[in-house]
Formats: structure tokens, C-alpha cells, sequence
């Protein structure tokens, strides 16, 4: 998770609290597709395939960053 920018890391945490692409954009007042190219990063970064996987991690790490 560490290799993540801080907004790629917003929408993990988001994604893990189970909140779906439309919702973390409204949160983060981002487009749906913005939000969608930070998800495909975030599964590139973390090689993985799918963003359970993701919040698989985010459950498992927890929330490290601090700001």
C-alpha cells in the first residue's frame, strides 16, 4: 500500500469501506472515470486483478498513511 499516492490511497480506503466507483467519486468530488483510472492503477501497482483483491489488502494493512 505504500507504493500508492495519497489520492489512489483515498480511493482504497473508500473501496474497502464498500463504497462503489459512483460513490467514491461523489465523496472525493472526482468523475466516475477518474475514479475508475485510479482503481486500474491501484490494481497495477499492487498486482492484482480485481479490486476485491484491493480491499482484501486494505483490511489486511489497515490504514497506515497519515496524511
Amino acid at each position: 500500500m505504500d507504493r500508492l499516492t495519497p489520492r489512489e490511497h483515498e480511493v482504497a480506503m473508500l473501496a474497502a469501506r464498500g463504497l462503489g466507483n459512483r460513490d467514491i467519486a461523489r465523496e472525493l468530488g472526482l468523475s466516475t472515470g477518474t475514479v475508475k483510472l485510479h482503481m486500474h492503477k491501484i490494481l497495477k501497482k499492487l498486482g492484482v486483478k480485481s479490486k476485491s483483491e484491493v480491499v482484501l489488502m486494505v483490511l489486511r494493512d489497515g490504514p497506515k498513511r497519515s496524511g
